[in-house]
């Protein structure tokens, strides 16, 4: 099972209330032991890299009023460590989480991106590698 927040068509300070209110609702329905997110950059569009900036804050605030901890990996390290090559494309990370969790079929990208960011956060911890 996997889902998506919804928030484009309201306004930006339901946008920021919603993802708070979500994302607090789905770690009290979920109990996770941690919460795992993409690092993020800046390549051309700096507007919205402070929207996403601005959204992550709302979820990392909502993370945390839980008192869960927060991994964050680069797109590079996640696909090192899921596909074995940090410039993996998309169907590649797809690919590799259904044969590595055994799905049925392949997942949404974002689904398998999710996933890939959890694998990635599961071997790092039982390596113990630093976050």
């Amino acid at each position: 099972m996997s889902g998506c927040i919804r928030i484009g068509k309201y306004t930006w300070e339901e946008r920021l209330k919603r993802v708070f209110k979500d994302i607090t609702q789905i770690i009290l329905d979920y109990a996770p032991q941690a919460v795992v997110i993409e690092k993020i950059f800046v390549h051309k569009n700096v507007s919205s890299a402070l929207k996403l900036g601005q959204i992550r804050g709302a979820l990392m605030t909502a993370v945390a009023l839980q008192e869960l901890s927060i991994a964050e990996y680069t797109p590079r390290q996640v696909k090192k460590t899921v596909v074995g090559y940090g410039g993996a494309e998309k169907n590649q990370v797809q690919h590799m989480m259904r044969s590595l969790l055994k799905l049925d079929g392949l997942p949404q990208t974002d689904a398998a991106d999710a996933l890939a960011l959890a694998v990635c956060h599961s071997q790092m911890s039982l390596l113990g590698i630093p976050i």
